[in-house]
């Protein structure tokens, strides 16, 4: 079985604006350094942003009004970034953090769920769920009647679980949305102990999963992988050329906000 959100479920709100800013930083400067953690609900939108680089708090508002509405309450933090990790990247590409990662093909399940999220966002453009287990689809889609959302996904041919609480209207004042809480969305069986969300190419959490991930499904095998703060090889290869493979991919997506709408699949 596969959960998939779409791209204004609230904490897919909350990843694209953490991607936004993201994207922000590497308009400034083509090797940032950032990390980004946004908390958005309510009309409040909280975020924390260690960084190497300069924002005016008038393009971060920009950017949360653009995303998460213009109502939008912004309390915000600009930290510079710690020197330890600073001088960790001052001269070479080398992994910017610690962790453990893994890429596992994508199942017929999982491409299937990831399709139809699409179609139902396509139709009806606000905050939805989606689980498949098996022949079971369970749709949770807000600003949508069941009656239609039965008439329109009738031709999945599965047995549907459609809005089981009735009608609702969804986002962010239904609920709050906080980056890399719908990991399992973003990366299938490929999820490890790092988030894909909010930080620049030199953190493994985005370069190594994207890698992982990419070498399974080429492969068709899982990938597993580790990493210590500093390395400067990874699966036999320079982190440098792991950050351009993850670097094409993001530019291929549209960018990380884009990145952020849908994640891996």
């Amino acid at each position: 079985m596969i959960e998939k959100v779409n791209p204004s479920h609230p904490d897919k709100v909350a990843d694209r604006i953490a991607g936004a800013l993201v994207d922000l930083a590497y308009k400034k400067n083509d090797r940032p350094k950032i990390a980004v953690e946004v908390l958005i609900g309510h009309e409040v939108c909280h975020i924390i942003v260690e960084t190497s680089e300069s924002f005016n708090p008038d393009e971060v508002a920009d950017i949360v009004k653009r995303i998460g509405g213009v109502n939008m309450l912004v309390d915000l933090a600009i930290i510079p970034q710690d020197k330890h990790l600073a001088d960790n990247q001052s001269k070479d590409i080398r992994c910017g953090d610690n962790g453990i990662f893994k890429g596992v093909p994508l199942t017929d399940n999982e491409k299937e769920i990831s399709n139809i999220a699409r179609e139902i966002y396509n139709q009806y453009n606000s905050d939805g769920k989606y689980i498949l287990d098996g022949k079971r689809l369970i749709i949770c889609q807000s600003n949508a009647s069941r009656m239609n959302l039965e008439e329109f996904t009738s031709k999945y041919n599965k047995e549907l679980v459609i809005n089981p609480l009735g009608d609702w209207s969804g986002g962010t004042d239904v609920d709050s949305g906080a980056t890399n809480r719908k990991l399992g969305s973003d990366m299938a069986q490929s999820v490890t102990g790092g988030g894909l969300h909010g930080k620049d190419l030199s953190k493994a959490d985005v370069s190594v999963n994207i890698y992982a991930f990419l070498k399974a499904q080429e492969t068709g095998k899982v990938v597993e992988l580790c990493c210590a703060i500093g390395d400067d090889t990874i699966d036999n290869k320079p982190y440098s050329e792991i950050v351009e493979i993850a670097r094409q991919y993001i530019i291929e997506q549209g960018g990380f906000e884009k990145f952020a709408e849908w994640g891996l699949f």
